[in-house]
């Protein structure tokens, strides 16, 4: 049974940084003890330097006690950063990176692998290119106008340049009301990054992969693990295998280390034929024996990727059976009631957040018991189903089943 936990949480491209996760992390802990009968209590948030912030949680069940650190990367000046840039420069990027994914074949290989993504995706995408598709057209409906009125070809010109300044002005004040700039800004900065590019998450990656070695050696945990959520499925993996660079013999002394990718957008920029650095990751992960990474997929989520061989299906070859990832089928509709699946589950975004929010009853997949409980996670894994039958009134764990007991026969 898992008594010290050590979690390493790696966010996506999201504005809030570690503020906003203390906060959510807060009241969905509040949710998550109601539901499990526990008693929990959180610490306020430590901001160790810009790249890591971390808060602790202690669970206490009748017949288990599990303390979690918690830390969490900051990757918020980054996303800051990147927002504050002049409206002319993010849609440049955003539409390069958008004719890249076409002339490089990445967008027809994500659509073959999962065309729910693609669709989400170019979804995404069209409000922008359409936005930017109206202020042509109206430029050239105005100077032509103007042309007709005055005969004066200048002036038409002066007139279009007007037209359009000021219906591209609009622009970032329509997006700052939607994901938009967020995912035109995002995209390019992941694209970056798993190629090897600059991209600003260098600084952040190479110190929380420092953390990790030295957590590791530390041996205070029972547990490590290392949870990349959305983009932060492919951010954590070359946190992992930037941590076995600095110690090869990671996970083959002290605590257990296991990777766990929630909603993972790896597929996604893996299958870009430039994304060398993301396939390495996956490549040496596929074949680690010492570190085991869990793989969290989920049907109604169509900003994953479901069914999918994170291995295999971004092109990457081993020798003999990899020894990675343990894909473990996630049921979003058995974590929440049927009032308030029925509320979600036309918010995409709200959908894919689940992994890491607390759920209305007890499911073969609970995040906060996951990184707050007492079961490794590769064992709740391995076999959900029979994990969660374990816990009884006030969660309180039965250590061993028998199988009959498990099936419930």
């Amino acid at each position: 049974m898992i008594r010290r936990r050590h979690v390493f949480y790696v966010e996506g491209y999201d504005p809030r940084g570690a503020e906003g996760y203390h906060r959510l992390f807060a009241r969905e802990l509040t949710r998550f003890t109601k539901t499990w009968g526990i008693e929990a209590s959180l610490s306020d948030l430590v901001v160790d330097n810009d790249d890591i912030a971390h808060w602790t949680v202690a669970t206490n069940a009748p017949d288990w006690q599990t303390s979690t650190r918690y830390e969490f990367v900051r990757f918020e000046h980054v996303v800051a950063a990147a927002a504050r840039r002049p409206m002319v420069r993010q849609t440049a990027r955003a539409l390069h990176w958008m004719f890249d994914d076409l002339t490089s074949g990445a967008l027809w290989r994500t659509v073959r692998a999962a065309w729910r993504f693609a669709l989400h995706l170019m979804v995404l995408q069209a409000p922008l290119l359409g936005w930017l598709a109206l202020t042509v057209i109206a430029g050239c409906g105005a100077a032509i106008a103007v042309e007709r009125a005055t005969g004066s070809m200048p002036l038409g010109l002066l007139t279009a340049g007007v037209v359009w300044a000021a219906l591209f002005a609009l622009l970032r004040p329509l997006t700052n009301r939607s994901v938009l700039l967020q995912v035109a800004n995002g995209w390019p900065i992941m694209r970056d990054f798993a190629r090897g590019r600059p991209s600003g998450y260098d600084r952040p990656v190479e110190a929380f992969a420092q953390r990790l070695v030295a957590a590791t050696r530390a041996g205070e945990a029972d547990e490590i693990l290392i949870v990349g959520h959305s983009a932060g499925g492919l951010t954590a993996p070359i946190v992992t295998t930037r941590a076995l660079d600095l110690d090869p013999d990671l996970g083959r002394h002290g605590p257990r280390i296991t990777l766990v990718t929630v909603g993972s957008l790896l597929p996604a920029f893996a299958l870009h034929p430039a994304a060398e650095r993301m396939r390495t990751a996956v490549r040496r992960l596929a074949v680690e024996p010492y570190v085991r990474w869990v793989d969290c997929q989920a049907r109604k989520d169509i900003m994953n990727f479901w069914d999918f061989d994170p291995v295999a299906g971004v092109g990457v070859e081993v020798p003999g059976a990899p020894k990675n990832p343990i894909v473990w089928p996630v049921r979003l509709r058995d974590m929440l009631t049927d009032a308030a699946y029925g509320r979600v589950r036309g918010s995409q975004f709200r959908m894919h957040y689940q992994y890491v929010m607390a759920n209305d009853r007890r499911a073969p997949y609970d995040y906060f018991m996951l990184v707050c409980g007492p079961v490794p996670a590769t064992e709740w894994a391995v076999d959900p189903d029979a994990v969660v039958k374990r816990f009884g009134e006030r969660a309180g764990f039965v250590a061993r089943m028998e199988h009959s007991e498990i099936r419930g026969s």
